[in-house]
């Protein structure tokens, strides 16, 4: 996506860094050090595949170690390359101080489509890259986490982790040197759907102030917005279909690689996700009008456009024509640094993708928790919370019956009381909690403070507060 005259993705970076700590007092030796990658380390394995031995190129960055262990995705994909990795490293470190998730920041990623190998190829390579990185540290429960990202789910992460445990047959916390596992491998209830979860999180508590949707231009809730979704993987599926079955938003477009559905009154998220699982892709979907050229969509009218795929999908060739008054970013980087420059003046608001895609993380660090302490969420207290609310039914229903046809309870008001909680509730309420308390901390710098204009400085400003007050804790 890269274009003449377009800052690279770290250089955008690198620029939004720059912009916040202007407006910070910062000793220029503790600037410098948050700004650079602490490490990156290169590995070049080979492995044998089809009577041949074929070399693999992959990457582990460190950005930040001012909290360890630090944490981070692994990406499969044939774009990967260095400046990639360390840009996403930072992103990574400035992402978890603001959602107050206590890891440094890290990233890795393989050189590999994995589109051009079977399973049994993938997983050999899988283990290779596991077993380089483990031998150095660089997969480690108390140094180094890493977590599904583009190109890699909970079938790579389940062959990381048993390669760690294999390595490191007495680590009672193996389980812990990786998250995003499937459920029966040490996983945890809600981890697939937390990134697009937490992009609904973000989006409510957005419409809670009004001071927020006056500044785009907006007033009422999410019910009946119009939505246009870009990239209908993980995230964007997720984001779409929460906000479709539980907000009432209307998706109106939805962009995919081989171009972009629209249809004005809404597509059935679900039946567009089932149709691309079983067709490759969007073209020939029956009820909406196919666009060839997928990125014309993102131009459309509509009141919230979540890009949740690629980088770089926003950038000063199209940034004038998006008429959407609330950007959402659900994947990493897909605003160049000279489209937001012009989004911004346009009065566009931007919740930014350091923290509107931190629902992965959150819920990353969730089960990270839940290897350490070998018990899963809501094990001990559930019955007893059940026991209680019980209690308080019964007494209610004495009340009914001795106050005949004048009070009675609401239908179905027992069984919602008397449900204790369970893992998956538990983790999408400490994921509400979480998207919450952040999005306050960077609305308060935003309407507080007359020179930051936009929440992406904010959340910048608000990050690189935490992890330099974390190096002055330290003594640095």
């Amino acid at each position: 996506m890269q274009r003449q005259n377009e800052p690279t993705f770290r250089e955008s970076v690198d620029l939004m860094f720059n912009r916040a700590v202007a407006l910070m007092d910062l000793p220029p030796g503790l600037e410098e050090k948050i700004r650079v990658c602490n490490a990156t380390y290169t590995v070049r394995f080979g492995v044998r595949l089809r009577g041949q031995i074929q070399t693999f190129v992959g990457y582990r960055s460190v950005h930040s170690e001012h909290m360890e262990p630090v944490k981070g995705g692994i990406r499969f994909a044939p774009s990967v390359n260095q400046d990639e990795v360390e840009a996403l490293a930072a992103l990574m470190t400035y992402k978890c101080a603001l959602v107050e998730a206590p890891f440094g920041g890290s990233k890795g990623g393989l050189c590999i489509d994995p589109r051009d190998y079977d399973v049994h190829e993938l997983e050999q390579i899988t283990r290779r890259f596991a077993y380089e990185l483990a031998k150095r540290d660089l997969i480690h429960p108390s140094q180094n986490v890493p977590a599904p990202d583009m190109g890699t789910g909970e079938r790579e992460m389940a062959w990381i982790a048993d390669q760690y445990a294999r390595m490191n047959t007495t680590d009672i916390n193996a389980r812990a040197c990786v998250t995003g596992k499937p459920l029966n491998a040490g996983g945890i209830s809600g981890r697939v759907e937390a990134t697009g979860r937490g992009v609904q999180y973000a989006l409510r508590e957005f419409f809670r102030d009004p001071r927020d949707m006056a500044k785009a231009g907006m007033s009422g809730s999410l019910d009946g917005k119009r939505v246009i979704v870009q990239g209908l993987g993980n995230v964007g599926y997720h984001a779409a279909k929460f906000l479709q079955n539980e907000d009432g938003s209307i998706i109106t477009g939805i962009i995919e690689r081989d171009g972009a559905l629209y249809n004005e009154s809404g597509l059935d998220v679900e039946k567009v996700k089932s149709w691309i699982d079983s067709h490759g892709g969007v073209t020939g979907y029956p009820d909406a009008s196919h666009h060839a050229e997928g990125s014309s969509v993102l131009e459309q009218e509509c009141d919230i456009l979540i890009p949740a795929a690629l980088e770089g999908v926003i950038h000063m060739g199209n940034a004038a024509n998006i008429k959407a008054p609330l950007i959402i970013e659900a994947a990493n980087g897909p605003i160049t640094a000279g489209a937001d420059d012009i989004l911004r003046q346009k009065g566009t608001v931007i919740i930014p993708d350091m923290y509107a895609n931190a629902g992965g993380v959150t819920v990353s660090y969730f089960e990270w928790v839940k290897n350490l302490s070998h018990i899963r969420f809501g094990r001990m207290q559930r019955r007893q919370e059940e026991a209680r609310h019980e209690l308080i039914v019964s007494e209610l229903e004495r009340l009914s019956e001795h106050l005949g046809d004048a009070w009675s309870m609401t239908p179905d008001f027992k069984a919602k009381y008397l449900k204790g909680a369970d893992e998956l509730e538990l983790v999408r309420s400490g994921l509400d909690d979480t998207m919450r308390i952040a999005y306050q901390s960077m609305r308060n710098v935003w309407h507080e403070r007359e020179d930051v204009e936009d929440l992406r400085t904010a959340a910048y400003l608000v990050s690189i507060d935490k992890v330099a007050s974390s190096y002055r804790a330290k003594g640095l």
